[in-house]
């Protein structure tokens, strides 16, 4: 069996997707609150920046900076998935894919693009028509503190 090796390199802003073991369910945004606990409680004990983020019905897109030191985004992961997993594993099983697909942001145009590529999926996936009109992403955040316009696309 192949071992994977991650990279290193502390302080990186990575591009994530981390997908639901079961595809097309709608459990992420059923149980959004949940999501975003697991989220608060893991961002408490190990901070990281999300730079963007959207929550789909079966999987996330995530772009995250690391801090200056830290390379350990994995160990954050297994977190996150392990106390989304343990609030709703009465009612679901194998609630998560085993891993996720990263890209290492390597400059301020691939930032843009995944970025971008974060807050067009619900466009993208049919869930909406407009990228303002979804409620589970940093776009809405982004919104409200003026970095976008709502025609943003």
């Amino acid at each position: 069996m192949s071992k994977y090796l991650r990279p290193k390199k502390t302080g990186s802003t990575i591009f994530f997707t981390i997908n639901l073991a079961q595809r097309g369910s709608d459990l992420l945004v059923r149980e959004i609150d949940l999501l975003r606990t697991a989220f608060r409680q893991t961002l408490q004990e190990r901070p990281w920046c999300f730079d963007a983020i959207v929550v789909l019905p079966d999987r996330l897109h995530t772009v995250i900076s690391l801090p200056e030191g830290d390379a350990n985004y994995a160990t954050r992961w297994q977190i996150i998935k392990a106390r989304f997993s343990r609030q709703v594993m009465r009612r679901e099983r194998g609630v998560w894919q085993r891993r996720y697909w990263e890209h290492h942001i390597r400059n301020r145009a691939d930032y843009w693009a995944h970025v971008s590529y974060c807050w067009g999926a619900p466009v993208r996936a049919g869930l909406v028509t407009k990228v303002a009109d979804w409620p589970y992403s940093s776009f809405q955040r982004d919104l409200q503190a003026g970095r976008v316009s709502p025609d943003w696309s």
